[in-house]
C-alpha cells in the first residue's frame, strides 16, 4: 500500500492508540495507514497507557484532546479548539485505533487518557469500508475520522492542507480494499476449483 501513500505535514500531532490484538493482527489496517499518511504521527501500542512516559510527555507539552464521543465534547465542526484554551502549545488529537469494546476498556484503564479534552465532529460521511461492517451507519474507521477532522482543523486555519492532500488522503485505504476484495475473490475461486476436483475424482474412483 506503501506507493499509495503521500504523507501529508501537520503542526497538529495525532496520536494512534492501538490496541495489541490490531497491533498483531495485521499490517495494513486503517491505523497504520493514518500514521504513514501523516508525518506528524506516531503509533503506540497498548491498553492502560496510564504510566506510558511518551503519550505523558505529549499530554504535558501539546493542548490535547482524544477523539471520543462524550456528552462533554469539543465538536469542531461548530467549535475551533484553539479558542477552547488559552494555551499556545501545539495542538494534539489522540486515536484509539480498535474495536468499540476495546476502545471503551482502554479508555477506561487509561487515568492520563480520562483528563484529556473530548473532541468529536458531525459528518453525514458513510464508511466506505466495504469489507467490514461498521457496529452504526455514520461510524467511520481511524482513516475516514481522521481525513473529516484534517478537514475541519483546515476550515478553522489550524492546518493548511490542499484540496489535492485531501482528495488523495483516503487512496491506500480504497486500494487496501480492493486488493483484500480481489485476495478473497480468489480464496473462494480456488476453494471453488478443489470442491470441483475432489468432485471428478470421486466420480472417477466409482
Amino acid at each position: 500500500m506503501c506507493k499509495h501513500i503521500s504523507p501529508i505535514k501537520t503542526e497538529t500531532k495525532f496520536v494512534i492508540l492501538m490496541h495489541p490484538k490490531e497491533f498483531k493482527k495485521v499490517k495494513n489496517n486503517t491505523g497504520f495507514l493514518t500514521h504513514l499518511s501523516l508525518s506528524n504521527s506516531e503509533v503506540i501500542m497498548g491498553i492502560d497507557f496510564s504510566n506510558n512516559q511518551r503519550i505523558n510527555s505529549i499530554i504535558e507539552t501539546h493542548d490535547s484532546y482524544v477523539l471520543f464521543p462524550s456528552p462533554n465534547v469539543v465538536n469542531i465542526s461548530h467549535e475551533n479548539p484553539k479558542e477552547q484554551t488559552q494555551s499556545n502549545k501545539p495542538l494534539a488529537i489522540f486515536l484509539i485505533d480498535s474495536t468499540w469494546a476495546c476502545t471503551r476498556k482502554m479508555f477506561t484503564l487509561s487515568s492520563n487518557l480520562n483528563t484529556l479534552k473530548h473532541m468529536s465532529f458531525t459528518t453525514s460521511r458513510v464508511s466506505q469500508y466495504g469489507i467490514k461492517e461498521q457496529p452504526k451507519e455514520h461510524f467511520l474507521s481511524t482513516i475516514e475520522s481522521t481525513l473529516v477532522v484534517l478537514e475541519e482543523l483546515h476550515k478553522h486555519n489550524i492546518e493548511q492542507i490542499s484540496q489535492s492532500q485531501f482528495d488523495g488522503f483516503l487512496n491506500p485505504f480504497f486500494k487496501m480494499i480492493e486488493y483484500q476484495k480481489h485476495i478473497m475473490a480468489n480464496s473462494i475461486s480456488n476453494y471453488k476449483r478443489d470442491i470441483e476436483k475432489r468432485e471428478k475424482k470421486s466420480i472417477e474412483c466409482l
